[in-house]
Parts: structure tokens; C-alpha cells; sequence
């Protein structure tokens, strides 16, 4: 796809998007983008999940950013390590309302927690007026045994004050 621009435009803009994607994870964008950025941004992901000297360049060659290779290689490629390929996933939105272009959101697969198949385990949720309860019990026990304990040890030192 051409996307209106020339070749040196076209292959910097990908870079960018490509940049900003595995940056911020998801990006919004026309939908004709998504598709170019898609066909972009997986041979490098693809060329990630094997972390060499000569990948990390050929990354470098088509993204032109330290810090986007840095975090390709060390966090998306950790996380899609497993997965044989379709490592983007494009969602349309609807259209813009300026000039009526379809709009859609590119996003790296592994990072949406509301898709992913994986249940985490979900912390337990309780009122609080239960859980104060709960722990105020171990509490007052807890102490009364202390100030038995320093009132017969008060005992103690006044039996042996009055001999």
C-alpha cells in the first residue's frame, strides 16, 4: 500500500508508528494504516522472539529507534515468545469526525488484558467493616494476656518491696 506518499515518507512514518506502537502498546489510526503498519511491525516482532546481535540490528534498521529495539527485544519479546504469529490485533472504531476516515486500533495482542484467554487470579474483595472485625479479635486477645501479664509481674514487685 502506498498510503498517498512517497517511498522515503511512507517507510519513515511506518518507523514511527511501528515505534510508538511497541512504546504505548496500542495506537489509533486509519484503518488502511493499521493494515500497512500490521504487514510492517510483525516480521520485526517475528525477528525479536531470537535475541542476536545481528536481529537487534536488522530492528534497528527498519524501526531507527534505541529505545523502541531496547523495549521490543526485552518486553514484547518475552511475552510473545510462544506465540507462532498474529501479533497485532486491528479493531475499527468508526469513523473520524473531521473528514469521515474509517478509524481503527492497533494494539500488540499479549498486552490487553481484557481479551487474553488467561484468568489471573483475582484479588478477594471484602467489605471493610468485616475485615476490621476479623482482625480487631486477635488484637484484644492478644492484649489481655499482656496486661495480665505486667499485672502479676506488678504483683511480684510489691510482694518483694514489702519484705
Amino acid at each position: 500500500m502506498h498510503l498517498g506518499r512517497k517511498t522515503a515518507h511512507r517507510k519513515s512514518m511506518l518507523a514511527n508508528m511501528a515505534c510508538s506502537l511497541i512504546e504505548h502498546k496500542r495506537i489509533n489510526t486509519t484503518v488502511t494504516k493499521a493494515k500497512a503498519l500490521k504487514q510492517f511491525v510483525e516480521p520485526i516482532i517475528t525477528k525479536a522472539k531470537d535475541d542476536t546481535t545481528h536481529n537487534r540490528r536488522t530492528a534497528f534498521r527498519y524501526l531507527r529507534s534505541k529505545e523502541a529495539v531496547a523495549d521490543l527485544f526485552r518486553d514484547v519479546a518475552t511475552k510473545v515468545g510462544d506465540r507462532p504469529g498474529g501479533y497485532t490485533r486491528i479493531i475499527k472504531l468508526g469513523n473520524r469526525l473531521g473528514d469521515n476516515a474509517d478509524m481503527a486500533m492497533i494494539e500488540l495482542v499479549d498486552f490487553n488484558d481484557v481479551y487474553t484467554n488467561k484468568e489471573e487470579a483475582k484479588k478477594k474483595s471484602t467489605r471493610r467493616g468485616k475485615a476490621k472485625k476479623a482482625t480487631d479479635a486477635p488484637v484484644a486477645e492478644v492484649a489481655e494476656e499482656t496486661i495480665e501479664a505486667t499485672d502479676s509481674s506488678a504483683d511480684e514487685t510489691e510482694d518483694t518491696a514489702q519484705e
